[in-house]
């Protein structure tokens, strides 16, 4: 059997975990991992192997056997073009649905996954990975304008009835599974107008203490059909 896998890269929150462990079978459903990636800008590899990238590191990861196995779907994946406010700067969003928690725990212990998973150490400097639920979406938006995905804290959402966004897809949080202490409670992904539509957007982020605003290129956009078909 292979070894544990080791988290370099973030803290894991053990409170929620053992939220998850005390779950009742029938509670334990459908939830979206949404992983902010910061990438090494060079791998750092345990056998000190050289010439290759962060990124190429993690492309290199890609558990897509593991997350088959355990019935999980790659909702979305894409690279962060733009990011006017919130810190880090992140290099990549990639969203994973797990039909329950009890499934993305089962991942963590295959041995196919922890093979894997010597990429994701090498290349990732940094993530902060949140627990969602869906909220609300939309399936009959166009994919016109900008996509960018909003995440604030606090009882009200900081971007409720701004203009010229488009809902796509709405998920509540219910804390970070790894990351650096940082709560987060909601995750928007919005269609965005035009560079007016945007300035409102950054206004509003800055306006909201930890708010993030992050413009991505997307890869794989199966956000929509992802909450549809769960």
């Amino acid at each position: 059997m292979a070894d544990a896998v080791e988290h370099t890269y973030g803290i894991i929150n053990f409170d929620l975990i053992k939220r998850w462990f005390k779950m009742e079978p029938g509670t334990d459903t459908a939830f979206w991992a949404l992983n902010l990636m910061k990438y090494h800008e060079v791998a750092q590899y345990a056998d000190g192997r050289e010439g290759i990238s962060g990124r190429e590191a993690d492309d290199a990861y890609a558990p897509l056997g593991p997350l088959a196995a355990v019935g999980a779907m790659v909702a979305y994946l894409g690279n962060v073009t733009q990011q006017p406010v919130g810190d880090p700067i992140w290099d990549r969003v990639g969203i994973v649905r797990y039909p329950s928690r009890s499934a993305f725990m089962a991942m963590q212990e295959r041995d196919d996954f922890k093979a894997q998973h010597e990429h994701k150490k090498a290349g990732m400097e940094f993530t902060i990975i949140l627990s969602c639920t869906p909220e609300s979406h939309d399936p009959s938006i166009e994919p016109t304008g900008d996509l960018v995905l909003l995440i604030s804290r606090g009882e009200t959402d900081p971007f409720a009835g701004l203009a010229g966004l488009t809902q796509v897809a709405n998920f509540d949080s219910e804390g970070c599974i790894i990351g650096d202490g940082r709560h987060f409670d909601r995750a928007r992904f919005v269609r965005v107008d035009d560079d007016a539509a945007l300035a409102g957007v950054v206004a509003a982020a800055e306006a909201s203490e930890g708010a993030q605003v992050l413009v991505l290129r997307s890869a794989i956009d199966n956000l929509v059909e992802s909450v549809v078909t769960a």
